[in-house]
């Protein structure tokens, strides 16, 4: 199959119970196109522990790389590599991009916070970066967001640059036309689809059809 070349990209709950999850991830990814699963382990501002973060790649990487999904493990390129995740994702606030690509090797996936900098995201573009992620694009419950940006920034970095971003923060099925529309390659969903009425496989399902709806590629 095609894949499209604005996709989903998903983010676990911040606490999980691996056996459980495993379930709703198989729905989810056996319901549509997913780019990749970011592996998000937060209790408030506290980063769960190393075990915690093994017991959930070892659970979760074989069902992703079943549905060729990436597992991406958020701030913790040193775990990325130890338990053979496929890449990493890193804040402002966490390892240096150059830090974690000198961890991963030039063949895992690095994908860098940018908020609402242009700046920021050009200079990790021009470092490397697989991808920049910009957002909160809307509230969200997940964690408190830095900052607050438009879909206007996704246009202009779609126009100029040829390094995929991802929007993130709040991304609903409702709220998300506007972001596809500007060009944003990834859409990054956690509690859209994990909360979701009528369960992930329904919300992937949704996320996909309005991507094929309001795609401009």
């Amino acid at each position: 199959m095609k894949t499209p070349d604005q996709r989903l990209y998903l983010i676990t709950p911040p606490v999980l119970e691996p056996a459980a999850f495993t379930e709703q991830l198989k729905q989810a990814l056996g319901a549509g196109d997913v780019a990749c699963l970011q592996l998000r382990l937060k209790d408030g501002e506290q980063t769960a522990s190393d075990n915690t973060f093994r017991r959930a790649t070892e659970a979760l990487l074989p069902i992703c790389h079943e549905h060729d999904v990436a597992l991406l493990i958020n701030d913790r390129p040193d775990l990325a590599i130890k338990f053979g995740a496929d890449g990493v994702h890193v804040g402002q606030d966490d390892t240096p991009y150059e830090e974690a690509r000198r961890i991963l090797g030039p063949d895992r996936i690095v994908g860098v916070t940018c908020h609402d900098s242009r700046h920021l995201a050009m200079e990790a573009a021009e470092a490397g970066a697989d991808y920049v992620a910009f957002g909160a694009f809307f509230a969200t419950e997940t964690k408190q967001p830095k900052t607050k940006t438009e879909p206007e920034l996704i246009e202009w970095w779609a126009d100029i640059m040829e390094v995929p971003c991802v929007a993130i923060g709040g991304i609903t099925i409702e709220n998300c036309p506007p972001l596809i529309s500007a060009g944003a390659d990834f859409l990054a969903v956690s509690a859209g689809v994990w909360r979701h009425p009528e369960g992930p496989a329904a919300a992937v399902k949704a996320f996909n059809a309005a991507i094929a709806k309001h795609g401009n590629r």
